[in-house]
Formats: structure tokens, C-alpha cells, sequence
């Protein structure tokens, strides 16, 4: 039987993937409160690489006591927001359902499975280029792939068990290319070495990923933070490949000129994900007794942009 879903935020990357799972058939309700009323009356847009495309009749909400529970739940929103969870997840998760945590950095799922102890918590690490243009359309610029890992509490590698298969497959019918990860906290430390350096850099010298890779000052300097995060990664139990710094370096070199969403919030003065990027790393690598200058000083000055730009 297809599953339902929810997806709880509809900018870039619930608006991408939701749409994408709609197209296919299945049966999707998007939590969307900024433009829900749009999206109702028009449509859900998407201008992407790969042909653009609409869903014209989407079920979308305002409220999530107006949703219906779900066999599985998306978390699309920015971890700034995850404040709001403990109120919406009960609402739109069944019992013994899934819940996908699409978010960047450390910490969520461990959060998360205080709110939905019978549900399985899976972590989808998404790679894609994407972002809210305007209400109700979203640019998919490039990439869109995604890797599936299952969160254990002790933090030890959980194997490729049935729900991420499940997930895998529904994801494939949907056009959503995916891999599936035995080890979920090795990918999310393997995705914090381009967050990191990227994110942070977009903000505090003001570029774009083309220009930090352009300039052999920037370049280093993003290099050497990608070196310093996989010290981490390793000391934290999650040992990362040799060449994973420099496949990085020519991934990115592969992008289109390209503002991480951490500089589109930044630009927007909306809150940024400081503590999920930053923070929980730095904490991470300090309590394992590693010294990560680079990574605290990033940590710090964006730590004092985000509260300047709220005030």
C-alpha cells in the first residue's frame, strides 16, 4: 500500500522533494504557513534542471492539528525552528510511523525521538542545489539526490535495515535519486566538511561558493577547514576516506554560482542554523579532546553576525 506523507516546511527542500513525491502519486499534505493560501489557489511550482514542473490541486495547511496523521513525516524546516516540532509532530505522525529528518549538521534526531518514541527516526541527507524564489515556487538549480541512514541512540552504525529500504523505495519511484547508508552519523560528519567551510564562508566573506574556490586564498582556507572537520569526524568515532577534502573541492567546483542557504538567510536576516552547523560539532570535537581553531572561529564570528542581524 503507498504511503502517506507530510512534509513539515515547504521552502526549498520540502517544496522540492514534496513536489517531486506528489507528482508520483503519492499522497502528500504540506505543512505551509507563509504562502499556504497561494499555493492553494495556484499551485506548487517548480523550475528545475531536469524540466519544470506544477502540482495544481495540493493538499496544504496552515495548522498542523488540520492535518491528517501520516505514515511518514518530512521535517523540511530549518533547525532554527525545530522549537515548534514538539507541537507539530504529534499531530501529523502516526504512532508507529517514520519520521525523515531533512536537515544539515548535528543533533536533531537525538531531539527528535523524545517527541515520537514509537516512530523510527531516519536521517536524509539531501544534495541538492535549491531555493524559495518566491511563495509557492521553488528553483532547483542543481544535483537532488539524497542518502538514507536510520538514527541510533548509542550512535553506532545501524545497517541498512527494512525502513530505510522502504524509504528508498518510494524515494526511486518518485524520481528522487538515493543511497542508503549503514552508518548515519559517518554521512552526517561527511556532509558537515562541505557545510561547514561553505556556509560559513558564504557568510563571513560575503561569496559565493564559485568565488571561495576561485580565489587561492579562500580556497585554502576552505580546504584547511575541510581538513580539520575530518580530524574530528575521526575523533569522534566517524573516520572519513583520505580524498573525501579534495572530492569536495571539485565537487563545488562543478556548481553554478551558488549562495548556500545559510547566506540567503543571512541576506534575508532571517535566524541561521549557527548551532546545528557549528556549535554542535565544536562541542562534539571539544568533549573528544580535539583542538578545531578554524571551526571555533567560524562558530564565533557567525554566532556574532546572527545576533547582530536580529537586533
Amino acid at each position: 500500500m503507498s504511503k502517506s506523507y507530510a512534509i513539515i516546511g515547504t521552502g526549498a527542500i520540502g517544496g522540492f522533494y514534496g513536489a517531486k513525491l506528489s507528482r508520483a502519486g503519492f499522497d502528500v499534505h504540506f505543512l505551509a504557513r507563509s504562502d499556504a493560501d497561494f499555493i492553494r489557489s495556484n499551485a506548487l511550482f517548480v523550475d528545475s534542471v531536469d524540466g519544470d514542473f506544477n502540482i495544481p490541486h495540493v493538499n496544504v495547511y496552515r495548522d498542523a492539528s488540520s492535518m491528517p496523521r501520516c505514515d511518514v513525516a518530512a521535517i523540511a524546516l530549518k533547525s532554527t525552528a525545530n522549537g515548534i516540532l514538539s507541537h507539530v509532530l504529534p499531530w501529523v505522525v502516526k504512532k508507529d510511523g517514520v519520521v525523515l529528518v531533512l536537515q544539515n549538521g548535528l543533533g536533531a534526531e537525538e531531539d527528535i525521538v523524545k517527541i515520537v518514541k514509537g516512530a523510527s527516526v531516519l536521517g536524509v541527507l539531501c544534495y541538492v542545489c535549491a531555493i524559495k524564489t518566491e511563495p509557492g515556487r521553488i528553483k532547483h538549480l542543481a544535483f537532488g539526490h539524497v542518502t538514507i541512514g536510520q538514527f541510533a541512540a548509542n550512535g553506532r552504525p545501524s545497517g541498512i535495515t527494512s525502513t530505510i529500504r522502504d524509504i528508498n523505495a518510494d524515494f526511486s519511484k518518485a524520481g528522487i535519486v538515493s543511497e542508503n547508508l549503514p552508518d548515519l552519523g559517518a554521512a552526517r560528519w561527511k556532509k558537515l566538511v562541505w557545510n561547514i567551510p561553505y556556509s560559513g564562508l558564504s557568510v563571513v566573506l560575503s561569496s559565493t561558493t564559485e568565488a571561495i574556490n576561485a580565489n587561492p586564498h579562500s580556497r585554502q582556507l576552505a580546504h584547511d577547514i575541510m581538513t580539520e572537520v575530518c580530524v574530528a569526524a575521526a575523533a569522534c568515532g566517524h573516520p572519513l576516506e583520505q580524498s573525501v577534502v579534495d572530492a569536495m573541492l571539485i565537487y563545488t567546483d562543478t556548481l553554478p554560482p551558488y549562495a548556500p542557504s545559510m547566506k540567503l538567510d543571512y541576506d534575508a536576516k532571517r535566524p541561521m542554523e549557527v548551532e546545528s552547523i557549528f556549535g554542535n560539532p565544536l562541542q562534539a570535537a571539544q568533549s573528544a579532546g580535539v583542538h578545531v581553531p578554524r571551526l571555533e572561529m567560524l562558530y564565533r564570528e557567525l554566532a556574532f553576525l546572527d545576533t547582530m542581524n536580529q537586533t
